[in-house]
């Protein structure tokens, strides 16, 4: 049998497709299945034991984005699929989808779309407070798959043993050793809704810089952010006792990012798409939920594992689309205070077993909810 897996644009959404990954593959043990994904999110599939081939969609415009996408349709159509799922509805999935000319295609009602598939599935409302994990998984309910858990169908990324060297050399070369302690931060995000003020960040790094000389606090961003991590370094170093606790290393690339993750003591960042890539190693995160509710976009893994999640609470305009702050200052963010994110932080590092440089370990068997 031969499997179609179409889920296109952002590195989030692409990570929460994996649990669904596993599940047709235990549903269908001897397919292919091949897994269409544009070049920016390949690092989260191109390791994933379930996929037989890796299909990348180029990220082109205009009138190159309309040859790429014929040609593509045609390679597609030419594999002769039983089964193509596009998991995610856009108009771009949705035509390759139709393009595969796959016997059965199962995809979300849509409308303009709809009829370019042989099953079509209602979809959760944007703001529903369900994961979205499990309304992608709404589209396997045509296949007989039942519901999927966190425990046993977790998001998951697999290493990859180059990054993960590029890793080890880098922070060895930094000074870093076996008993350091690694907090690492992403301090940006590409919505303006999800992204926390820099000045927060700020007193949330020069805290926990300070509360333990064995810490090194690694920053993170997006590729078109480098400048916010030089400011909030720049700013951080004239504020902590011993700058070196916050070293200026270079830039990550997604499979660097997740081998870094994998070795720190805790994760903190906002929800996008590299805490759901820190969801699929065993750190411990703290989570900063803006206008997102924490149903929808909390780690999707084994509850064992610890995560924090914090946010400001109940706001009448929250959740929100995401497209205008009616209130006009972002309060479901400002209204988070550097003081909870820095104790979530500790409590983190302190649960379970010593979490250091080279290793993790395992994690007490609850998971917070800071509110």
């Amino acid at each position: 049998m031969r499997i179609l897996l179409v889920r296109l644009r952002l590195i989030g959404d692409v990570v929460f497709t994996t649990p669904l990954i596993r599940a047709v593959r235990r549903r269908y043990p001897d397919a292919q299945i091949t897994y269409v994904v544009e070049p920016s999110a390949v690092p989260i599939v191109q390791h994933n034991p379930h996929i037989t081939d890796l299909v990348v969609a180029p990220k082109s415009r205009g009138l190159r984005r309309l040859r790429d996408d014929l040609r593509l349709g045609r390679q597609l159509r030419a594999r002769r699929f039983d089964l193509a799922i596009d998991l995610h509805g856009g108009p771009r999935g949705a035509w390759l989808t139709w393009a595969s000319a796959a016997t059965t295609r199962i995809g979300y009602a849509i409308a303009g779309r709809s009829w370019m598939y042989t099953h079509i599935v209602p979809r959760s409302p944007d703001l529903a407070p369900r994961h979205s994990v499990m309304s992608q998984w709404d589209l396997l309910a045509p296949l007989g798959v039942e519901p999927g858990t966190p425990e046993c169908d977790p998001v998951e990324m697999g290493e990859d043993p180059a990054a993960t060297a590029r890793v080890d050399e880098r922070l060895r070369n930094a000074g870093l050793t076996p008993n350091t302690t690694l907090v690492v931060m992403h301090v940006s995000a590409g919505n303006p809704f999800r992204r926390w003020p820099e000045e927060a960040f700020c007193e949330v790094i020069t805290a926990l810089a300070d509360a333990d000389p064995n810490r090194r606090i690694i920053l993170t961003a997006g590729p078109s952010d480098a400048d916010v991590v030089r400011r909030v370094i720049q700013e951080v170093h004239g504020r902590v006792r011993r700058p070196e606790s916050v070293p200026s290393m270079e830039e990550w690339d997604l499979a660097e990012l997740r081998a870094l993750i994998a070795r720190a003591a805790v994760y903190i960042g906002g929800d996008s798409g590299p805490v759901h890539v820190a969801s699929t190693t065993r750190t411990p995160i703290v989570e900063l939920l803006g206008p997102t509710l924490p149903e929808r976009s909390h780690p999707w893994r084994d509850p064992q594992l610890r995560s924090a999640l914090v946010d400001v609470g109940t706001l009448p305009c929250r959740p929100c689309n995401q497209r205008r702050c009616v209130p006009g200052d972002f309060r479901c963010l400002t209204g988070i205070t550097p003081a909870r994110v820095i104790a979530a932080a500790e409590q983190m590092m302190k649960s379970g077993s010593e979490v250091i440089f080279r290793g993790q370990s395992g994690a007490s068997p609850d998971t917070v909810l800071e509110k």
